[in-house]
């Protein structure tokens, strides 16, 4: 049927919900961050798009974290 299923598990992105994390807790996760920021909009927004392209047909029943390496390191 060509259907695929998958889940996309953003760590810290730079929106909204950040806005009201004081500034010595934003550094904190920051500095946990293998790469050394957070993550933006577009990267996630990227990563979705792919997942519904025929580049991606293969890939299913996957949870593709999106993190800056957060979660491995």
């Amino acid at each position: 049927f060509g259907i695929t299923a998958n889940a996309v598990a953003p760590g810290f992105i730079e929106t909204e919900m950040l806005e009201a994390v004081p500034a010595d807790k934003l550094d904190a996760f920051r500095s946990a961050i293998p790469l050394q920021r957070f993550g933006r909009p577009e990267e996630v927004a990227a990563l979705v798009g792919f997942l519904c392209t025929e580049e991606a047909g293969y890939i299913t029943g996957q949870t593709l974290r999106i993190d800056g390496g957060l979660i491995t390191a």
